[in-house]
């Protein structure tokens, strides 16, 4: 079995990859271009991916460009990742029915079929990991989480086309793909050339890469190959100009509890939970129980909550513990990159940028953390 090989065209490759994953069972998540960005969503071919888009994010700025080649990936991240598929926003815990002796619990268990993620990035399969330690390997595993985490087949592809709002190579994250992925897909676009450069990264991606090399003709990749793969993720790094050293922000926000800047960013936050819907490794939820009008079901649901809402925090008889945005932006920044240290070794922040661009007031934590490190703004 090659190491890595060279699929071409890339288009052909793209499109039997996802028919040979779905006949295995799988619902193929996948970019796709819809309402007005770049998300995730479920596809049944090549066609369905953003074919010659590409996307233009700053701070509060998010917008598509129309590149007019034939880039298959030729974008940063969007709204969407997979946590929102491994840990969906809303699930139902367990629902009832009334029946003539009192409440009848419904035992009819959905069994989802496995995700495929195709085209995740290095700073995504990073966040996979984070929320690994929380929900798979921590002291009250997610079962849920645990069974689509188990079951998900990650494919993922060098990010050649930065933002500026990345900072993976920052966080260590990214832009190559190194760990956490079955098969591992560069784009290769120039000329006339587009191919893929492929590589398996478990036994699982093996046997995938096997059954496509049988539909589509390939070579062993070159030296030039390879060379050319290289000088993409330098170029990639070259362009990110937003930087974050994890552990001075760590030691920086832990010595600065009382900094004037927490009241500053309060006075731009509109505590609209944006940054921690976006954010690839948040995983706060609250669990809610819902009756019916007719009072003849009832159901336990859990749902994405975030440290921005006022309710998030509340304690029985005494009210929100963070009443104000500035006790809860603290929160938020100080468990992202200072505190998820104690309880997980490691920063709650992969370098996507998301929250930056999806926030509407424009916050940089970056920037937020340069303030009270007393530096420079760049």
């Amino acid at each position: 079995m090659p190491g890595a090989i060279v699929v071409t065209p890339a288009e052909r490759a793209v499109d039997v990859l996802i028919g040979v994953l779905a006949r295995r069972g799988y619902t193929v998540i996948a970019p796709t271009v819809r309402d007005g960005a770049i998300v995730l969503d479920e596809v049944t071919g090549v066609a369905d991916l953003p074919i010659g888009w590409s996307d233009e994010q700053e701070a509060a700025t998010y917008r598509l460009d129309c590149n007019g080649s034939r880039s298959l990936f030729a974008y940063a991240v969007g709204p969407y990742s997979p946590r929102r598929y491994l840990s969906e926003p809303r699930r139902t815990l367990w629902s009832a029915r009334r029946t003539d002796d009192g409440f009848e619990l419904d035992t009819e268990a959905s069994d989802p079929a496995p995700y495929a993620f195709v085209g995740v990035r290095g700073c995504e399969l990073a966040a996979v990991a984070v929320q690994d330690r929380v929900l798979r390997d921590g002291a009250h595993p997610d079962t849920s989480y645990v069974r689509a985490r188990a079951q998900a087949f990650f494919v993922g592809v060098s990010c050649a086309h930065p933002v500026a709002t990345c900072f993976c190579t920052s966080m260590g994250t990214g832009p190559a793909i190194e760990t956490g992925h079955d098969l591992a897909v560069t784009e290769l676009l120039d000329g006339d050339r587009h191919d893929l450069l492929v590589s398996a990264g478990s036994e699982r991606g093996q046997a995938v890469l096997a059954e496509l090399q049988e539909q589509v003709n390939w070579r062993p990749a070159g030296e030039g190959d390879l060379e050319a793969e290289r000088n993409l993720v330098t170029a990639s790094v070259g362009t990110m100009t937003r930087r974050l050293d994890p552990g001075r922000a760590r030691d920086v926000l832990r010595a600065n509890l009382d900094h004037p800047r927490w009241d500053d960013v309060a006075s731009r936050c509109l505590s609209c939970t944006n940054c921690t819907l976006v954010c690839p490794t948040c995983f706060c939820s609250a669990v809610e129980d819902v009756t019916s009008l007719s009072g003849d079901r009832a159901e336990r649901v859990q749902r994405w909550d975030s440290c921005f809402t006022l309710g998030h925090s509340s304690l029985h008889g005494a009210g929100s513990v963070r009443g104000d945005t500035r006790a809860r932006y603290r929160q938020w920044l100080t468990h992202k990159l200072s505190t998820w240290w104690d309880q997980f070794g490691e920063s709650g922040c992969v370098g996507c940028g998301r929250c930056i661009s999806w926030c509407p007031a424009g916050i940089d934590l970056t920037e937020e953390v340069r303030a009270m490190s007393g530096e420079e703004p760049l």
